[in-house]
């Protein structure tokens, strides 16, 4: 089962997963995204390390999740991936095609989620003002694509507001 929670920047979307998700029980791993190339991130990395309860094993994984998620999935009921925007800017910083890295995502999260509890945070980045440059208009489009790909695959789809999760697809 795949669940699909996405939202505005600071929306509430990384606690709430990790609730959702802490509420199964199971084996749990936590493939993160981010990188700690600033002191910021520094921070909220920490921050985010500390809210996980102990039971949870983290997967420190700026690009590589497809592959991450093929290999782990046998040992864990309940993988929890934060973030895809994070780890689709990672992408662009590489010489990585975009487009096919996607598309083993896709491809990845089809085969595996019969056997576990996948839950994928993102931001939704397209409601705001359109970008002043290229990269930026591309990463907000390839983001909002990406989202749209998820959300097609998803069992339940939940968009957070100011910490409120509203499910907007699933039973």
């Amino acid at each position: 089962m795949i669940t699909f929670i996405f939202g505005g920047a600071r929306s509430g979307k990384s606690r709430i997963a990790l609730s959702k998700a802490s509420g199964m029980s199971g084996r749990r791993a936590y493939i993160a995204t981010a990188q700690a190339l600033d002191d910021e991130m520094k921070e909220r990395i920490e921050r985010h390390k500390k809210e996980r309860p102990g039971d949870w094993m983290t997967f420190e994984e700026p690009i590589n999740i497809s592959s991450l998620v093929k290999d782990i999935h046998p040992e864990y009921d309940i993988i929890l991936i934060d973030c895809l925007t994070l780890w689709l800017s990672n992408i662009m910083h590489t010489t990585s095609d975009m487009e096919k890295e996607i598309k083993n995502l896709i491809h990845t999260l089809r085969i595996t989620h019969h056997s576990l509890r996948i839950y994928i945070v993102s931001n939704e980045v397209g409601q705001g003002i359109v970008p002043d440059n290229e990269l930026s208009r591309r990463f907000r489009e390839m983001a909002g694509e990406l989202n749209q790909k998820i959300a097609e695959i998803a069992d339940e789809v939940f968009l957070v507001t100011a910490g409120i999760p509203l499910k907007i697809k699933g039973d």
